[in-house]
């Protein structure tokens, strides 16, 4: 059954109401036609219960836009959504086409800080013999192939996806294919993204991800609280631990610190964090497996303007790339192999459903690290 405002309809006592399903829920295809976005392509999906989020097809179909009930889930960046055309791959460049959004990909075969390393894996030494990576990789600035999307009717439950391919690849370079999948149910209030990435090409190569999901006002406000399944929490950037978990008011001049979790996963090998209003009875959450994403930041950001907490599932820990390779933890495809990923994010529109997530992570019984 699927259940709108507190009733449950079966398909056939649904349909008797409506002309058409996207009189309450739906997936659209549309398209920005202005400015720094222009062309960018989109996917409105709508739940009915108020749940509402954007697939941006042309930055690696991602999710942009997320709100509860007209309440913003995700936090919006000052530049923007931004044409890939407009995209900096280059050292710090990623921050100048960075346009918020509820999950923003960053890969496929590298994250977090740039900088360069090895080429020898390609064989071209008279070429070049090192290969620079921008911050958080390239993935995040190339266009998806829309290979579909719609609505499908499982006996009195409608799915709603889309599908899409981006393809990441250099001659003489790495060619790794990402394969996405979001899926979302009519009368729920969550997302799924099944990611598989694979190696395409006939050399070795690198493989990095991370999930950059990005909770901004009013989820994001003073008190709010991280909710987390963490043993022990540790910062390399010179600031205190304790009290990190709850949020200030917009601070001027305020300098980004990362918090990193050793998580602590429920029995069937899921972990849930989220980052909850209880005073405005609204938050956000992710839940994902530890064994493909066996790494956790978030992103603390209180400042004016650029006012957000990033909660960050990845395969390696937030010292990057030079310190997997150290510790042997670089993450490596041979041709034709694959991983995949499996990510979920929600909306809490209550009190008690607030209550009820925090009980989850309670339950787990990580401790105050």
């Amino acid at each position: 059954m699927t259940t709108l405002w507190g009733t449950p309809y079966s398909r056939r006592e649904l349909m008797r109401r409506v002309g058409r399903l996207d009189q309450v829920a739906g997936v659209r295809l549309t398209e920005l036609g202005d400015g720094i976005g222009r062309g960018v392509r989109l996917l409105e999906f709508r739940t009915g219960t108020g749940f509402a989020f954007d697939v941006v097809i042309d930055r690696t179909f991602d999710v942009g836009r997320c709100e509860l009930g007209g309440r913003p889930l995700a936090w919006i960046a000052n530049p923007g959504t931004v044409a890939p055309a407009f995209y900096e791959p280059d050292s710090w460049g990623w921050f100048r086409a960075w346009g918020g959004g509820m999950v923003v990909t960053c890969g496929l075969d590298h994250t977090l800080a740039p900088g360069e390393d090895d080429a020898s894996l390609f064989n071209q030494p008279h070429i070049f013999k090192t290969v620079p990576y921008g911050l958080h990789g390239r993935v995040g600035g190339l266009p998806a192939r829309l290979v579909g999307y719609g609505e499908r009717w499982d006996g009195d439950q409608c799915v709603l996806w889309a599908e899409g391919e981006v393809l990441q690849s250099a001659v003489f370079g790495e060619q790794l294919l990402l394969r996405r999948r979001i899926e979302t149910r009519v009368g729920e209030s969550r997302f799924t993204i099944h990611d598989v990435v694979e190696n395409v090409g006939p050399s070795r190569t690198s493989h990095m991800l991370l999930y950059h999901c990005n909770a901004g006002f009013p989820v994001v406000d003073d008190g709010s609280e991280l909710l987390v399944p963490s043993r022990a929490t540790t910062t390399d950037y010179s600031v205190p631990i304790e009290g990190y978990r709850t949020l200030s008011a917009p601070q001027p001049d305020f300098t980004e610190a990362c918090f990193e979790h050793d998580l602590v996963a429920e029995a069937a090998g899921t972990v849930p964090v989220a980052l909850v209003n209880r005073r405005l009875g609204l938050g956000v959450y992710q839940v994902f497996r530890l064994e493909q994403l066996p790494h956790h930041t978030v992103w603390r950001m209180m400042g004016e303007g650029s006012y957000a907490m990033a909660m960050e599932p990845s395969t390696n820990r937030d010292a990057g790339r030079w310190d997997a390779r150290q510790r042997d933890e670089l993450l490596w495809l041979d041709p034709g192999e694959t991983r995949a990923y499996d990510l979920e994010i929600g909306g809490l529109g209550s009190a008690d459903e607030i209550a009820g997530f925090a009980a989850r992570v309670d339950r787990i019984g990580a401790g105050p690290g």
